[in-house]
This record gives structure tokens, C-alpha cells and sequence, in this order.
């Protein structure tokens, strides 16, 4: 069963950046979308950003061009946050949806974005 870890949350003032990255235990190889979603207090699960297998990648509205997804090919997906907002303060999580449906979650990695 392949894992995955996320690392690089922190808390960082309003205006901030962060640098998410989520690793792989092993390379998915059928891998056809990469995503990121996160979860604040009291909160749904939401979706934040994708890259598809052919290289497509789309934003929720709120990133606002704000953050930039991107991949090794599925070994590590990245996840940098620029001009980071309070409300942007939430657990974050990496996706993977393989092929054949199998998806995969990490544990996430709590984002404060305090003063």
C-alpha cells in the first residue's frame, strides 16, 4: 500500500508563503490525477488544486492565482502558497486517483496563517 506524507505547513503571517509537498512511498504509475484539497475548523473536506496526467491544472476560485500545484511524476506534488490569507488557514491534503479509481490520501499538514 503506498503512503503518502505531507510536510511543509506551519504557521506564517498573513502575506506568507508556504511551500507544501506531499511524498510518495512509492512511484503510482497509472497515476491520472494529482490534487490538493483542505479542511478548516468546523469545516467540509474541499478541493484546492489539480494537475492532470496530460499535464492540466486548475485552481479553485479562491486560490485567486495565489498558489501553483506541480509534480515529479507523481513521486512528490508540490503546493506553493503565495500571499497567504487567515481564511486560508485549514488542514491540507494530497489526492491521488489512479486509473483504475484507487485513490489515495495522506495525513495532512496543518497551514495557520496568523499575525
Amino acid at each position: 500500500q503506498v503512503q503518502l506524507v505531507e510536510s511543509g505547513g506551519g504557521l506564517v503571517q498573513p502575506g506568507g508563503s508556504l511551500r507544501l509537498s506531499c511524498a510518495a512511498s512509492a512511484r503510482i504509475s497509472n497515476w491520472q490525477n494529482l490534487a490538493w484539497y483542505r479542511q478548516s475548523p468546523g469545516g467540509q473536506r474541499e478541493w484546492v488544486a489539480g494537475i492532470a496526467r496530460y499535464g492540466t491544472t486548475d485552481y479553485a476560485e479562491f486560490t485567486e492565482g495565489r498558489f501553483t500545484i506541480s509534480t515529479n511524476d507523481a513521486l512528490t506534488l508540490y503546493l506553493q502558497m503565495n500571499n497567504l490569507k487567515p481564511e486560508d488557514t485549514a488542514v491540507y491534503y494530497c489526492h491521488v486517483l489512479t486509473d483504475t479509481f484507487t485513490d489515495y490520501w495522506g495525513q495532512g499538514t496543518q497551514v495557520t496563517v496568523s499575525s
